[in-house]
């Protein structure tokens, strides 16, 4: 029985809706008040209970020009039209027709009236058909919507009555839908000054989670574009965003909040001012309760709040602050995080150190603190099928610990070294990468490491492999670079023997062509040493490998950097020693064009030029 009352009540509502539609079509101008509003309310309870099927049947009725008409400020049906218009835009479909209709433009002068429920359906109503459609915000722009909008966000802003709050909701969220991953409208809301205004807006109405909820999706939204950042860095946004989010207990509202932060951390002025709102405290006591939990929302906000930590970590005002000459209790905290069981803690802790160490003052006062080991050991539980990420975190910690030239001999003899190597097997190009940048760290003016490393033919051998990773072009000039430092730094006739033996030499060659300057004149430093110690050793590779030609090119190229020419010319009066390179040197030209650079602009060069200009005659 019920069943059937049921389907008679949906047929009757069909044919109801059906009449309404109609009437609608026929005339709007001869109906009475109270007959416009019977169809009006007719339609708003076919869209309540089938929302799409009904917004299909007011589609192919036509009757969506006729809305067009009906949207004046005197009618006292504007805002049940205007909330039609809302819910049959829910449905995407409906988007582009409601445009077509041409509903923006009177949507949008309704805007200027002074009724609330009128302003309510019609903000709901343009947000709707904002939403994810091009059109609807092209429309919406065209016509002015997004400033009269903002000027009522401005003027309703200090207000907290319900009503001002729900109609605040609605506009912000009509913004939101607006502006919604479209770069030109999110500059055009900022250029407006939107962003001071829903600062503003969120401290005032915290209290309201509908509200804030917006706002958040609103400053996620905009946080993105870099010019916003510097609006944002004007406000007080740090503050209230920490404050509110002291006050979450629920996973979704912080996870919300975390959104906004972390584009807005990237701003290294909003960084420091969330370390001096309290943001950091806040994240180590998630970290602590969230740190032995498997719960996946505990996990997920374990990752989050280490990583934000990290990325506040990444300003030097901000980094220096927290470390507060190595006694600060952030630092000893994330110190903390290293010898921990969770990859992601261990993770964020290395990445922590590395970031700490980014001035000589902390790197010193690390590793006087023991700081070396507690990575060492790190680096010790991932050998094995290691975590790739807290490798890399690890090795990129050590190597800036590295560049203070007193860290270095301390960092030596407390094994360092030995412990990088051990990661010489791994096939990830981040892991090669940080652990050649680590090694050449550690042996810059270290002569005997230099030598111990030089020496060691398995290291020599991978580094040679590398220097032909043409897929990873940072693996691959690292390995270049690391080769000439174990030669420039160690002046060793074995490391030469060692790299000679191992097919070295044709890479050095190669990297004198380097579009860098600094790692030509490395290669160039490092060949000279070759042909001063054991030239007769290197020669067949030295040949096969054309540096003569080369040589000839740097010099004649007016592009080369002074340092190239000078170092290239001293090589060559080295490679004279060599009967078959020196009959190269004299089958080329090398007399016209040094003759040439004894008038070089750098002195130097041009008293370089002349000596090799004698050597270069005496031998012909």
């Amino acid at each position: 029985m019920t069943i059937k009352r049921s389907g008679s009540s949906n047929e009757q509502l069909r044919d109801n809706l059906s009449d309404a539609l109609k009437k609608l079509k026929i005339t709007t101008t001869d109906s009475t008040a109270d007959s416009l509003e019977g169809c009006l309310d007719c339609l708003l309870q076919a869209l309540a209970q089938n929302n799409m099927e009904t917004s299909e049947k007011i589609q192919k009725s036509g009757v969506l020009q006729v809305f067009a008409g009906l949207l004046t400020p005197q009618s006292s049906c504007t805002a049940k039209v205007a909330n039609i218009i809302a819910e049959v835009a829910r449905n995407e479909f409906m988007r582009n027709p409601c445009v077509d209709a041409g509903l923006i433009p009177p949507l949008v002068q309704l805007l200027n009236c002074k009724d609330q429920e009128v302003l309510l359906q019609t903000g709901r109503a343009l947000g709707n058909i904002c939403y994810d459609s091009h059109e609807g915000r092209n429309a919406v722009d065209h016509a002015g919507g997004a400033h009269i909008v903002v000027d009522h966000i401005r003027s309703l802003c200090s207000k907290t009555d319900p009503a001002s709050e729900k109609l605040l909701t609605v506009f912000c969220g009509m913004l939101m839908n607006y502006s919604n991953e479209n770069d030109t409208l999110q500059s055009q809301l900022i250029n407006m000054g939107v962003i001071p205004t829903l600062v503003k807006l969120l401290g005032i109405h915290c209290q309201n989670a509908a509200l804030t909820e917006m706002c958040l999706v609103a400053f996620g939204n905009l946080a993105e574009l870099e010019s916003s950042k510097e609006q944002f860095a004007y406000t007080n946004i740090a503050e209230e965003l920490v404050k509110l989010f002291k006050k979450q207990i629920e996973h979704d509202k912080k996870e919300m909040i975390f959104e906004v932060l972390a584009p807005l951390a990237e701003n290294d002025v909003i960084k420091l001012q969330l370390v001096e709102a309290g943001l950091v405290e806040c994240l180590l006591e998630i970290v602590q309760k969230t740190v032995d939990s498997d719960k996946e929302d505990d996990i997920a906000e374990l990752k989050t709040a280490s990583d934000l930590m990290v990325l506040l970590l990444l300003g030097d005002e901000s980094m220096q602050k927290l470390f507060e000459g190595g006694k600060g209790s952030v630092f000893q905290r994330v110190l903390s995080w290293i010898p921990s069981n969770s990859h992601q803690l261990q993770l964020a802790g290395a990445l922590a150190i590395a970031n700490f160490a980014r001035n000589d003052g902390n790197c010193i006062h690390m590793v006087d603190n023991g700081i070396v080991q507690k990575l060492m050991d790190l680096l010790d539980r991932h050998v094995e099928d290691g975590n790739v990420t807290v490798q890399h975190a690890a090795l990129s910690a050590l190597r800036n610990l590295a560049i203070p030239v007193v860290n270095k001999a301390k960092m030596l003899s407390a094994g360092v070294a030995e412990a990088v190597l051990k990661f010489l097997r791994s096939e990830m190009p981040p892991v090669q990468f940080k652990l050649l940048g680590t090694l050449r760290m550690l042996i810059d003016a270290q002569a005997e490491a230099a030598e111990q490393l030089g020496k060691n033919v398995k290291l020599v051998e991978r580094l040679v492999e590398w220097c032909e990773a043409k897929d990873h072009a940072g693996v691959m000039g690292e390995s270049n670079r690391l080769l000439s430092a174990l030669i420039r730094h160690s002046k060793s006739k074995d490391v030469i023997r060692t790299i000679v033996q191992s097919g070295g030499i044709k890479h050095l060659v190669t990297m004198a062509t380097s579009e860098h300057v600094i790692m030509q004149n490395e290669a160039l430093v490092a060949l000279a040493l070759i042909a001063a110690l054991e030239l007769v050793t290197a020669e067949k590779d030295l040949e096969n490998a054309q540096l003569v030609q080369i040589l000839h090119r740097l010099l004649s190229d007016d592009r080369s950097a002074p340092e190239i020419k000078y170092n290239s010319m001293v090589l060559i009066c080295a490679l004279i020693g060599s009967e078959p390179l020196q009959k190269e040197v004299q089958s080329m030209a090398f007399l016209e064009v040094v003759s040439k650079l004894r008038s070089h602009e750098n002195k130097t060069v041009a008293q370089q030029a002349s000596l090799t200009e004698q050597r270069l005659a005496v031998e012909s």
